[in-house]
Formats: C-alpha cells, sequence, structure tokens
C-alpha cells in the first residue's frame, strides 16, 4: 500500500479536482515518471545487503526496522512533495530504501517455514499480500484524494504501516525452533519436510559461495525473467491509472476504483493457480522445475497476448479494462513459478539470491517508467501508449523463453553446508589419483 499509492495520488497532485484546500502541482509527464521510478533508486541499493543480513541474522528484525523506516518516509511525502519535485523523490528514494528488505526477508522466512509440497501456497499466501494491498490502496487512494484530499492518502497508510509492523514483529518468527507459539508437533514436521540438510539451523552462519551463485546457469535464468518480470509489471502497475486517465477517460473517483481491478484479479487468480500447482505436484503429475516453467509460462506467455491485444484495441473502456484485468491476473502465475524458485535452488542462500535478483530486476523498475515518459509525450495518444504495451509484451515472451530453456527445479550442490569442504576434498583426491597412476615406461 505505501509503495503504490502515489501511482493514483500523483494524478490527484497535478488536477485541479478535488478539495481546494490542498496543493496541486504543475508537473509533466517526465516529472512524474521521475517521481514514480524514484522508489526504485533506493530500493536496488538494499537488495543484496538485506539478503545477506536476512540470511545470517533475523529477518524478522531486519524487516520491523525497515518498515519502521518506510512508515516514516510515508508520513513525511505530503512535506517533501510541498518543497518541490526534488525533495519528493528523496522520499520516495527513503521508502524504497527501508523496502528493498521485504522480498529477501520473506525469501529468508520461507526457506525455514515452507515445505516443499507447500511451498507454492504458502509463497502465494504470503506474497498475494502486494496484490491485496495493491487493491487496497488503488480502490481508497481516489475515494480519499477527491473527497479528504491526496495527503490523507499517505497518511493513512503510513498508519496502516506502522500497524503491521507491531504486528509483525509480535507475531513473527525467523524458524519454527525459536517461535513461541508453534507446537512440536508442527517444528518437527516443518523441518522433517524441509530436511536437515537442505537447510542450515539457527546456529550456522554458512559463508556465502558467491562464485558459484554467479556462476550458476539456472542462477543467470532467474535473473533474466525476474528482470523481463519487473519491466512489465511494474509498468503496468505505476502506468495504468495514467493510461485511465489519459485514454480511456476515467475520473479520479473511478480512476483508483477500476486500476484496483486487475489486482483483485491478481490476488484471487494467486490464490486459485497456487492450489493447482501444489496439487499435481503432490500426485506427482510433473517435476519441481516443470510446475515452475508452466506457472511462469501462463504469465508471461498469456500477459504477452494480453499487452498485444491492448496495443491494438480501439477505445473502449469496458473491452480496454477487461483486457488489463486478465494481463495482470495471469502475472499470479509467477508466485508459483520464477519467485518461488530461489528456495528450490538453494534454501539456504534463498535470500541472499532474492536479493541479487530483485536488485538487478529493479533495474529495469527504474527504466520502465522512465521510457514511458519518454515515449508518452501525449497521455492521450493510443499510439504512443500501443508502443509501451508492444515493448513491454516482446520483453515478457524473450525472458521467459530463456527461462523455461535455462531453468531448474533442483537443489543446486552450492546450497550444502558442506560444498567447499567436499570440493575441497573431491580436488584432493583428484590430485592424489594423479600422482598414485602409474607414469609412462619412458617417464620412469
Amino acid at each position: 500500500m505505501m509503495r503504490v499509492n502515489l501511482s493514483v495520488a500523483i494524478v490527484a497532485m497535478t488536477s485541479t479536482d478535488g478539495p481546494e484546500d490542498v496543493p496541486h502541482y504543475d508537473w509533466d509527464e517526465s516529472i512524474r515518471g521521475t517521481i514514480l521510478s524514484s522508489f526504485f533508486w533506493g530500493y536496488i541499493v538494499t537488495q543484496v545487503p538485506s539478503g545477506y543480513v536476512a540470511a545470517r541474522y533475523s529477518a524478522t528484525k531486519l524487516l520491523f526496522c525497515m518498515m519502521l523506516v518506510a512508515t516514516a518516509a510515508t508520513l513525511l511525502f505530503p512535506t517533501a512533495a510541498d518543497l518541490g519535485w526534488e525533495t519528493a523523490c528523496v522520499a520516495r528514494v527513503i521508502l524504497g530504501l527501508a523496502q528493498g528488505s521485504l522480498l529477501p526477508c520473506c525469501h529468508a522466512l520461507l526457506a525455514k517455514w515452507s515445505p516443499p509440497g507447500e511451498r507454492g501456497r504458502m509463497s502465494v499466501y504470503a506474497y498475494t499480500g502486494q496484490p491485496f494491498g495493491n487493491v487496497v490502496a488503488l480502490s481508497c487512494s481516489g475515494l480519499i484524494a477527491a473527497s479528504a484530499g491526496w495527503p490523507w492518502v499517505f497518511y493513512a497508510t503510513g498508519a496502516i504501516g506502522l500497524f503491521t509492523s507491531v504486528l509483525f514483529i509480535l507475531l513473527a518468527a525467523d524458524s519454527p525452533a525459536v517461535h513461541k507459539l508453534a507446537s512440536r508437533d508442527e517444528r518437527e514436521y516443518i523441518e522433517t519436510s524441509i530436511g536437515i540438510n537442505s537447510v542450515a539451523d539457527n546456529t550456522q552462519r554458512l559463508r556465502t559461495p558467491w562464485k558459484a551463485i554467479l556462476t550458476s546457469v539456472p542462477m543467470w535464468a532467474l535473473i533474466i525473467v525476474h528482470c523481463g518480470q519487473n519491466w512489465g509489471f511494474w509498468t503496468l502497475l505505476t502506468e495504468i491509472p495514467s493510461y485511465m486517465d489519459g485514454v480511456l477517460g476515467f475520473d479520479l473517483k473511478q480512476n483508483g476504483l477500476l486500476s484496483a481491478l486487475p489486482y483483485l484479479g491478481l490476488w484471487i487468480f494467486g490464490l486459485i493457480i497456487s492450489w493447482v500447482s501444489d496439487h499435481f505436484l503432490k500426485k506427482n503429475c510433473y517435476s519441481i522445475g516443470t510446475s515452475r516453467k508452466i506457472g511462469n509460462s501462463i504469465a508471461h506467455y498469456g500477459g504477452a497476448v494480453m499487452l498485444i491485444l491492448l496495443g491494438f484495441m480501439s477505445a473502449s473502456q469496458t473491452a480496454a479494462v477487461s483486457v488489463l484485468v486478465v494481463a495482470v491476473a495471469l502475472n499470479a502465475g509467477t508466485m508459483v513459478g520464477y519467485q518461488v524458485n530461489h528456495i528450490d535452488l538453494s534454501p539456504n542462500f534463498a535470500s541472499t539470491m532474492m536479493g541479487i535478483t530483485n536488485g538487478l530486476g529493479n533495474i529495469m523498475s527504474i527504466l520502465g517508467p522512465l521510457v514511458v515518459g519518454f515515449i508518452v509525450t501525449d497521455k492521450h495518444s493510443g499510439e504512443q501508449w500501443r508502443t509501451v504495451w508492444l515493448i513491454s509484451a516482446a520483453i515478457y515472451v524473450v525472458a521467459n523463453t530463456i527461462f523455461v530453456i535455462f531453468g531448474s527445479g533442483e537443489t543446486q550442490p552450492w546450497n550444502s553446508p558442506d560444498y567447499k569442504r567436499t570440493k575441497a576434498s573431491s580436488v584432493q583426491d583428484s590430485s592424489s589419483d594423479r600422482s598414485s597412476s602409474p607414469q609412462p615406461a619412458e617417464k620412469l
């Protein structure tokens, strides 16, 4: 909610609609795109460090502290905007710095809490908090901005951020072993299902095998598909309100409610596809890797088709909104696709891997709105928006094809706590074998 509230609020901030006693700003599309993308300037910086800290120390404490910082940045945003669009960018950068810890911390927790047969559902239950927050923020932001004024959009979401932060630190724990409310049966079931050898216990602080991670082909497939997802999804997320305002002609109240519809579809479809995916995995209908690729293909290939349709569609409000809803809803496939694949490859280093892929992926999240601001010089031009949707569709197709070919669902050898020792031992054994092997006669 704190992340996406600006997508609708910025329409009110640059419009004369709404209460007269709140400030309005003469920001063109380029400035609006810069402010919207500035969140990601901070977001990419803390990805890898957050993953490292979450893996080695405490994901719950790190996430709690960062959520408090995000809450403060949200509450102070109206003051920052009043000082100028540059300070508004600073506030969003700070919000991004704080929220950069979210996905790495969630992955660190899911790696300790989710049995493989339930991993799809548990990941979706956690990550559909994002589209649910989008639904609430987008649907309410327009109503709040039109009645009380746009600053109250940030005051309301900031207050909710503070409440959920306190709730989280009271209820969460880094693993079943240290949770005060987890029963012995539950703890043993989770730990047995995950496997003692696949996830290090809380007392182990493993050295990150950076070279093995960064030279892994499945890891690079993850990086590329994550980049493609962020370009397409975040272009949609940040630009749907502007598209509905400029091309489809919805007013501020309608804009917020209709902008929320695609994320309501994403939330519902996520709950459905996670159950279906885990059901077929339990029936051994296909491997984990195949399951991840099917889910991701539904999201990216299906989303690409919808974006192409949107680009060549006439300015029919009903049809355009329907296509947008389907395009965003299909993205739920990524929650049982690449998004949980980090844990499949390496439960021990899933948070670090998510930090790497999300950090690099969010470079696309920065470029997306900036490119839209460069292409769309007239927000009422359907042809300019068509170019935006076609670029996103092409990126979806290329990124997912690479993931389908080179991705994997198998736990990688470097996940093991004994990986370096085993590798060193195998090198010594190989060297010993060579030294003890018979030598050619001429050398003897």
